[in-house]
């Protein structure tokens, strides 16, 4: 596995040593012992989720004030571009995202530490992403920053109005949301 610093330290891409022959291909997709070694992060993961959305659904930015999660996703089928914007108070990269494109061809994946607000938008005609949580789902802690916030300055790759749930299309922007000390 390959281990890819960010903008943002905290949030790492990898990228596993992919096997693969005229009969297909094989990755171990996590390794606690390994994920630990490269990363230095020790953590357990105690929720795994999967989900399915249309070309076009943009999911987030979502995280919870209490109970923060934190997050291992990657794309098994599709492709989305996906975001992490820093809600620490005390972090010298407040406010900023990293941005990445995940994939079923290019296997990456992207840890998102707790403190963080995610979210991702379908840019294949559908997409499956799947993603292990550190702390279990909170809907009362949950919180929706806006994802269309021009303080984030966030690239989004929309040629078209994308597909929001009515949580996302009421958050609210950095100025306005509880974030972490």
């Amino acid at each position: 596995m390959n281990v890819l610093r960010t903008a943002i330290p905290d949030v790492l891409i990898l990228e596993p040593a992919v096997f693969g022959d005229a009969r297909g291909f094989f990755f171990e997709s996590y390794n606690q012992r390994r994920f630990a070694e490269l990363t230095g992060v020790t953590t357990s993961f105690v929720q795994d989720n999967h989900s399915r959305s249309a070309r076009g659904v943009l999911r987030g930015l979502h995280y919870q004030l209490r109970q923060p999660q934190g997050k291992l996703l990657r794309v098994l089928a599709g492709e989305v571009f996906d975001v992490c914007v820093d809600l620490r108070r005390s972090s010298p990269t407040f406010g900023q995202s990293v941005c990445v494109t995940l994939s079923a061809d290019n296997h990456r994946q992207v840890w998102v530490p707790p403190g963080f607000a995610h979210g991702f938008v379908v840019t294949s005609g559908s997409a499956d992403l799947a993603y292990k949580a550190t702390d279990y789902y909170a809907p009362e802690h949950e919180r929706s920053l806006l994802w269309s916030d021009p303080a984030l300055a966030i690239p989004w790759p929309l040629e078209f109005s994308p597909l929001l749930s009515v949580k996302d299309q009421a958050g609210l922007p950095l100025a306005q949301a509880e974030t972490y000390a």
